[in-house]
């Protein structure tokens, strides 16, 4: 099926702008992918803003606003009609997390929403319970863009980000909670009828690493809901089949992560994450939906 519009979804890992070299190889990455819609996460100072603006003129910007210290960065092509909001009941009454950052666009006389995320990062009790709170968001805030849709159809919703889903660590493992049970906790909650909605399979799970030299495996974190009816472009997965797993039991998947996890040796990968981000970035297509 034809493609509606494309996104790249990328945490850049506290980009001050400091570093001229990793805000030029950010820039020609994204230049090379020429996503439709984009979002980088971690954002911070002027002058990443600036060199954006300078460097990719086809794209009006938008940028979230507060306390915080890492904004998030959405850019959409001039050629979609876009309206940008701010949506602070993600922030969960803490002043320091980052609000949400919506993005509604009219694509061929079709309306979408996309929330660009990114939610509390912590392993503690703490942590796990306000990335529950702000899931409750989601669900909330996808209800009421149903009913606003009417009642014969369902809104475009698409919610996507740094999840950060990397379970809690209480008082050893009898106590703790997999970032695998946080996980099937969401995907079971968003396939309520009220919800409606589905976790978008990835060509390869985990987004995350610090590395070959770093205590931490690497993480799930990055992830995109879409409402059921939507549809996307799939991409060859980038691990070998696995029957146990439906996320890799087909050989395709509709999310393709791209970054240190195309790297051929370890050596390579730490070499991308110092020259790019810990976090490889999440590329996807809609597609339009059938006449």
């Amino acid at each position: 099926m034809p493609k509606a519009f494309s996104v790249l979804s990328w945490n850049i890992e506290h980009l001050k702008g400091k570093r001229p070299d990793r805000l030029f190889r950010i820039v020609n990455t994204i230049k090379f992918e020429n996503p439709d819609i984009f979002a980088l996460y971690e954002v911070e100072g002027k002058t990443v803003y600036n060199s954006l603006l300078n460097e990719l003129p086809g794209y009006s910007f938008h940028i979230t606003e507060g306390p915080q210290t890492q904004e998030i960065l959405v850019a959409v092509k001039h050629k979609f009609t876009a309206f940008f909001s701010q949506r602070v009941e993600f922030k969960s009454s803490f002043s320091r997390l980052r609000p949400g950052a919506m993005l509604s666009v009219r694509i061929e006389g079709q309306d979408y929403s996309l929330m660009f995320l990114h939610l509390k990062s912590q392993s503690t009790p703490i942590g796990l319970g306000v990335r529950d709170v702000q899931f409750a968001s989601i669900y909330k805030l996808k209800r009421k863009l149903d009913k606003l849709a009417g009642n014969k159809q369902k809104a475009n919703f698409i919610v996507l980000g740094d999840f950060n889903t990397m379970g809690m660590n209480y008082s050893g493992k009898k106590y703790d909670i997999p970032a695998s049970a946080e996980l099937a906790r969401m995907d079971n909650y968003i396939r309520r009828r009220s919800v409606a909605m589905r976790r978008l399979s990835k060509t390869c799970p985990n987004t995350w690493s610090n590395g070959s030299g770093s205590s931490y495996p690497p993480a799930d974190l990055d992830q995109v809901l879409v409402a059921k009816h939507l549809k996307t472009r799939l991409w060859h997965n980038k691990l070998p089949v696995n029957e146990k797993d439906p996320r890799f039991n087909s050989g395709q998947a509709e999310v393709d992560i791209r970054g240190w996890v195309d790297q051929a040796t370890i050596e390579e990968q730490d070499k991308w994450i110092e020259n790019y981000s810990d976090h490889c970035y999440l590329y996807f297509e809609v597609t339009k939906p059938a006449t």
